[in-house]
């Protein structure tokens, strides 16, 4: 069975945190993640000043035939730029009516949001109750349908065992977990 392929599209301005931690739970349980720079910059510096190199393009990683079971979104300063992308909403759009999964955190559900797509149960920054005001505030993750969703920076890593969980399940999901935290 081929691994799950996850692309994340990347912007300038991305939360470090909220970036790296996924990736890395999704890596260790098997999945292929593409990372694919939205503004074609083959270096994207995060909002700490952390620098990361896409892999792909966001142009070159939708051109593949092989189609991605997750996309995930990372908050930050680039939750703006992806709301003005209309190739980003569109593959969220897409994603969510092929049966795939997407996970957004922090600020990102506004993309959710901007697609049309944020389910009625979703999880967000405060940051972000002007524009989400019936976000959950009480739980770290909250998994709607096939939406994973998650408050922040600090929910990151429960945000990355969900999305382990959502694609590969409870039992790789609690290896990973045990993996990291023994």
């Amino acid at each position: 069975m081929p691994a799950p392929r996850v692309l994340v599209p990347l912007a300038p301005g991305f939360e470090e945190l909220e970036l790296v931690a996924p990736i890395d739970l999704l890596r260790r349980a098997g999945a292929e993640v593409v990372l694919a720079s939205v503004d074609g910059a083959p270096l994207v510096a995060g909002r700490s000043g952390i620098i990361l190199r896409a892999e792909r393009t966001l142009d070159e990683a939708l051109a593949e035939t092989a189609g991605y079971g997750l996309v995930c979104l990372p908050g930050g300063p680039a939750v703006a730029a992806l709301r003005k992308d209309p190739r980003v909403l569109e593959l969220v759009r897409r994603t969510a009516t092929q049966d795939g999964w997407l996970g957004a955190i922090c600020a990102a559900p506004l993309v959710l949001k901007d697609a049309g797509v944020l389910p009625a149960e979703f999880a967000a920054h405060d940051s972000c109750l002007g524009e989400l005001p019936a976000a959950v505030q009480d739980t770290r993750v909250v998994v709607s349908g096939r939406v994973v969703t998650s408050r922040g920076a600090g929910t990151a890593v429960d945000f990355g065992l969900a999305l382990v969980e959502a694609l590969l399940g409870a039992a790789k999901s609690d290896e990973v977990r045990k993996a990291i935290l023994a």
